[in-house]
């Protein structure tokens, strides 16, 4: 219970690793508002009151700043405060670069890199009246690490995400508030799993650790990087991929 008390916002939290990082931050103690485009959300704000803790569903488009305006609001409404904000919400859309159009990369970069500006921008306010806050950006090791075949935008958005904690985590340590970044490598989610089961095993080949990441790999790294554990990290990348980058 290393969180207990604590409120957390998690966005991109209706499946995959969103909704494996909501879950832990809610078996740690933490209060947590479940965030998403998608009616799942509901889904798991009950998976998460069977555990016994609180949580809130609050769907928002992390690229309209309305949204995420509102979604702030909705948490300090229900819980009085905000201590945590996972900014996990993502597309990864493949697409060659030679046929890429402005509005594929403006999408990408909407809710990849806009989305976490605006999340952020949402939740300074109370983080910084309460003197104390922690910012957990989900980024990627494509774009952050290395570069992808046909993801220059998830790519290029994923890059600024990482370049976007380093300066934030210099700006708001006079407030108390620390803001790292995680990279995953592959991770076994809905959106990876269309690939096929042969694909990703030939996936895991590739990787030292011969396995492909799973969504609590990645939410024991929040957990860790959410707590008093870690209270002298900020302004760091950790990658999560197997061993995949050192090669």
């Amino acid at each position: 219970m290393k969180l207990k008390g604590k409120v957390a916002i998690v966005t991109g939290a209706a499946q995959g690793i969103g909704r494996g990082i909501a879950l832990a931050l809610a078996k740690e103690g933490a209060k947590v508002v479940v965030s998403d485009i998608s009616d799942k959300i509901a889904d798991v704000v009950r998976e998460i009151e069977s555990l016994g803790s609180e949580a809130l569903a609050a769907k928002a488009n992390v690229a309209d700043s309305k949204e995420t305006e509102g979604m702030a609001k909705a948490a300090i409404q229900k819980f009085g405060r905000i201590d945590i904000l996972v900014n996990n919400a993502g597309i990864y859309p493949f697409k060659p670069l030679v046929e890429m159009k402005e509005e594929d990369w403006d999408r990408v970069m909407g809710v990849n890199l806009k989305g976490v500006f605006n999340c952020t921008k949402a939740v300074l306010p109370k983080m910084i009246e309460q003197k104390s806050g922690n910012i957990i950006n989900i980024s990627s090791i494509a774009g952050a690490v290395i570069g992808y075949l046909n993801l220059v935008h998830y790519c290029a958005s994923k890059g600024g995400v990482l370049g976007f904690t380093r300066a934030a985590a210099l700006e708001l340590a006079q407030y108390g508030i620390r803001v790292n970044a995680i990279a995953p490598g592959a991770t076994e989610t809905p959106g990876t799993k269309v690939v096929g089961e042969e694909a990703l095993k030939q996936v895991a080949q590739t990787i030292p650790l011969r396995r492909i990441g799973q969504p609590e790999d990645i939410a024991n790294l929040v957990i860790f990087l959410a707590s008093d554990d870690s209270s002298y990290i900020t302004g760091q990348l950790i990658v999560a991929d197997g061993g995949l980058t050192i090669q």
